[in-house]
Order: C-alpha cells, then sequence, then structure tokens
C-alpha cells in the first residue's frame, strides 16, 4: 500500500533541576546542526514513550524516567540526502533525567547543552515546538511551588 504522506517520530523533552532551576537539554542536528530534541522513528514493540527515551539515549547519552503522557506535537519537513523532504509530525514525551553518560552513541555527531526551557524556546526552529517547551516549564512551575 501507499505510505502515508505524513510519518509520526517521538521525542523525548529531558530535564532535570539544577540549582532549583528548570533545565532542558538539546542537541545539534546532524545535518544542518540546529538546536532540537532528540527525536526518531517508532520502535516495534516499544511505546512512543519508551521509543522516545531510547532516542535519548543514542542522541544525547540520557537516561532517566520517562512518562507516558504526550505534552504535544508539531511538524517539519526532515531534510534528506537526494531525495525529497518527509513531512513529518513529533510528539513529544517528558524525561526526567537521571543518569548522564559522558559517551554514548551519537556523541561524536552531535553536540549537547542544558537551557532553560525559554532559552531552549529561543533556540529551536519551530514555533510550536517552542510553545510545547514553555507549556512544560510553566506545568514544572506549578507543580514545583504547590503545597
Amino acid at each position: 500500500g501507499r505510505k502515508r504522506d505524513v510519518r509520526t517520530q517521538f521525542g523525548a523533552l529531558c530535564w532535570r533541576m539544577h540549582k532549583g532551576r528548570l533545565k532542558v537539554a538539546l542537541v545539534t542536528s546532524r545535518r544542518s546542526k540546529r538546536w532540537i530534541l532528540p527525536k526518531g522513528w517508532p520502535v516495534n514493540g516499544a511505546t512512543p514513550a519508551a521509543a522516545a527515551a531510547r532516542e535519548a539515549y543514542e542522541e544525547a547519552g540520557l537516561e532517566g524516567t520517562v512518562r507516558d503522557i504526550c505534552l504535544g506535537v508539531y511538524s517539519y519537513q526532515k531534510r534528506r540526502k537526494g531525495a525529497a523532504a518527509l513531512p513529518c509530525v513529533v510528539a513529544i514525551f517528558p524525561m526526567e533525567v537521571t543518569k548522564r553518560h559522558t559517551n554514548w552513541p551519537e556523541a561524536h555527531e552531535r553536540i549537547l547543552t542544558w537551557v532553560t526551557p525559554c532559552e531552549a524556546a529561543d533556540l529551536v526552529d519551530s514555533p510550536e515546538l517552542a510553545q510545547i517547551l514553555l507549556n512544560f516549564a510553566a506545568q514544572e512551575a506549578l507543580a514545583h511551588h504547590t503545597g
């Protein structure tokens, strides 16, 4: 059968508290070196959240507790060598980072940075993704200041 026009990927919003501040992880994309969240294709037999967690390890060397809650979706055009760009939507899942590796599968291909969600919103290309980051930050702020 004909492939669907739009493909779905799963991304990880990797976060941690550092000196009382919420920080999120961004990595560079391999080809264009733009700042992105770790993301990739569905994995057979894995939940979307588990697939996102696997990408966090492969692309950023991060492990942690991923929640099966979709924070939102954004769309982008995946550029491919010698082929038409592929329209993709990315569903984002939050992962609280508990372990950071100094070496990981794509360490030599990507740069990893920790920034505030506001900084991340400025750095990413997608306005939709920027909004997901800002919404997450607002929710986390509420979660950490109640009671």
